[in-house]
């Protein structure tokens, strides 16, 4: 037997194999550095392409029908014949290929198409998208993880490339079985997202109880990890005619933080509502508490107790256990921050001297009570982000309430990496 060809024959396997390993290394670092899972399967395809096939298609199972989330060929000025996204029919009782595989077949490699489908069925959008791809032999694999599939990874090579071996059709499966994994994962931490934040969300108050003031209140979660935390508000009338604001900061981000936010508040509204104290009075007696009855650490807030009667002016009071100080935005366009009252954050020494601080609230004026997310940034002086604040403010203070707290929010958390909480009252004019 002639010995001729072999060492060019081991050289390409090697370097095959090389690229193999490079696309997978690849491949795990584009599935894994992204949570949106769309995102990271649409990075996979751009990378299969043109290393393994000349197009590649990702297709999920979405409540029964499949979504197709990417069509990537090695032409970007080709144009396809459709547009991404678009629903297409389940693959219950349909006889394509993808149908098979999306219902457990495993790998399978197609060249020959088949008669055409009927209208509007899986199997005629298959064969339209093989014709607007040139495609001669096509390669599916599933995209599994734990025996469930999850959608599918369609490779697709022109009649001028050769067919797909039993090597590539190894490695086509084994990168779909790593998208499937990567897939379940984004979608467990998107179920854990949600339910975290719809935790936090049940855990912060009705203001209907208070309908007599001019009240707005915004919660916005973190973008990154668990997206919860534990920043919250309250507010709430109490027997004197008077009205009870608050904003805190429980330590954390995570389903911990909220739940011991969720503790807090409910100490607070208890304290605050049974005891007739000042704001002060009532902080001391809410740090005693806290360091004796449960295991919060360290908490920011601020308590205050709004005097509004009919006639005369409205009076807030106010004390402040280590949190950033609250706005005041007056009708002139002027501003100013209200930084009497501050003591350290709860959970340092219950005896610690706290002190009210008091204040008439002119009329047209809006008060802005708010937790760090919404004036930190990364490596910034926090002054900075209190100079910022107090120009919006200015800015807004004419705006609707609404309209106030919504522009604060969208100006000023801008690539945001922290929970945000703000709670707005305004004054009434005469």
């Amino acid at each position: 037997m002639s010995t001729q060809g072999r060492p060019a024959d081991v050289a390409g396997a090697l370097e095959r194999a090389n690229t193999s390993l490079r696309l997978l290394a690849d491949s795990g670092v584009a599935l894994a550095s992204i949570l949106d899972a769309d995102e990271a399967l649409r990075r996979l395809a751009r990378l299969v392409v043109p290393a393994v096939a000349q197009a590649c298609v990702v297709d999920l199972l979405d409540d029964g029908a499949v979504r197709r989330v990417s069509v990537v060929h090695h032409d970007p000025a080709r144009a396809l014949p459709y547009a991404v996204e678009t629903p297409l029919p389940g693959p219950e009782g349909s006889g394509a290929a993808l149908a098979a595989v999306l219902r457990g077949q495993g790998p399978t490699m197609v060249d020959d198409f088949g008669p055409p489908g009927a209208p509007g069925s899986l199997q005629s959008a298959q064969q339209e998208l093989y014709r607007g791809l040139d495609a001669a032999t096509v390669l599916i694999v599933p995209l599994q993880a734990r025996r469930t599939v999850l959608g599918a990874l369609t490779l697709v090579r022109s009649a001028a490339a050769a067919r797909f071996d039993q090597q590539e059709v190894s490695f086509a499966s084994d990168l779909g079985h790593r998208a499937g994994l990567a897939l379940e994962n984004a979608r467990l931490f998107a179920l854990h997202r949600h339910t975290a934040e719809q935790l936090q969300r049940s855990l912060l108050p009705d203001l209907s109880g208070v309908q007599n003031l001019d009240l707005t209140a915004r919660y916005v979660p973190a973008r990154e990890g668990a997206e919860v935390g534990g920043d919250w508000y309250d507010a709430f009338a109490l027997t004197d005619g008077s009205t009870m604001l608050a904003i805190g900061d429980v330590v954390g981000h995570d389903l911990t933080a909220a739940v011991r936010m969720g503790q807090l508040r409910n100490m607070l509204r208890a304290l605050e509502y049974d005891s007739g104290d000042s704001p002060a009075g009532v902080m001391r007696r809410l740090d005693a508490v806290m360091q004796g009855m449960t295991t919060t650490e360290l908490v920011t807030i601020v308590i205050a107790r709004l005097y509004a009667p009919p006639s005369g002016p409205w009076l807030l009071q106010w004390t402040n256990a280590g949190h950033p100080p609250p706005l005041l935005a007056l009708p002139d366009g002027s501003s100013r921050l209200l930084e009497d009252g501050l003591a350290p954050v709860l959970g340092v020494d219950p005896a610690l001297d706290r002190k009210d601080a008091l204040i008439v609230l002119p009329p047209g004026s809006t008060l802005l009570l708010y937790t760090d997310g919404l004036i930190e940034r990364p490596g910034e002086d926090i002054g900075r982000g209190l100079t910022r604040l107090r120009q919006h403010g200015a800015r807004l203070a004419r705006q609707p309430l609404t309209v106030f707290c919504d522009d604060m929010l969208e100006s000023l958390t801008a690539g945001h990496f922290d929970d945000v909480a703000v709670l707005a009252l305004r004054v009434p004019d005469p």
